[in-house]
């Protein structure tokens, strides 16, 4: 069974590039992101790592650890970083999980449906997806997103999402439709016009169940 928006993110110990780790361990009290990648020194997957290099300052901000996943050991992976270093003008200065076992991919359910997993095996063959997993402090997934092989990923929207699911986490708030941080959030309808006022200030009602108020800061 795929996993699902709460449930408990599975854990893991792994080697990766900082040494090995035990996942939950390492999140700690922190939001964590862990995302996947086919294999090293492919040409999407140096950019992408690119992009979180060169983002690396804000999810450090957001109390935010981001961790790779690649199918390859961690000799690769550091040869790999110093290509991403180059591209990305910046160090890449997360951890890559050495995932030559595939037991990490195989525990976030990160192949797509036609993988075949054969010895000497090439990113064709142990394709996994480019997947995204949002974690919370209490090791709750909160958002997953999958890419085919041929698409890299958005990380400013990746972060965007993060900015929102920071936002909104326990309080009864949403955002709405390409939100942006800083613009009005959705007040819950587990609200009455008068608990939403007297929490979140004066409501623009566009409708009946759509309330709109200032972003808190």
């Amino acid at each position: 069974m795929s996993l699902r928006i709460n449930d408990i993110a599975p854990d893991f110990t792994a080697n990766t590039t900082e040494g090995e780790i035990s996942f939950h361990d390492w999140i700690g009290d922190d939001y964590a992101i862990i995302f996947s990648h086919p294999k090293d020194f492919t040409p999407v997957c140096t950019t992408e790592f690119g992009a979180v290099a060169r983002l690396s300052p804000e999810f450090e901000k957001r109390n935010t650890k981001v961790i790779g996943v690649s199918v390859d050991g961690v000799d690769d992976h550091t040869k790999w970083k110093a290509d991403i270093s180059k591209f990305a003008e910046t160090p890449a200065n997360f951890p890559i999980i050495d995932d030559t076992s595939l037991t990490v991919a195989k525990l976030y359910d990160m192949f797509p449906a036609e993988a075949y997993l054969p010895d000497g095996r090439t990113p064709a063959d142990s394709a996994t997806v480019r997947t995204v997993f949002i974690i919370g402090p209490d090791k709750k997934i909160r958002l997953t997103l999958t890419y085919p092989m041929s698409v890299g990923r958005n990380f400013a929207e990746i972060l965007r999402a993060l900015d929102a699911i920071q936002l909104t986490d326990g309080v009864a708030l949403a955002t709405p439709a390409d939100w942006q941080p800083g613009e009005d959030v959705i007040v819950a309808l587990s609200l009455n016009d008068e608990q939403a006022t007297e929490k979140y200030g004066e409501l623009t009602k566009a409708l009946p169940y759509l309330r709109f108020a200032k972003c808190p800061e």
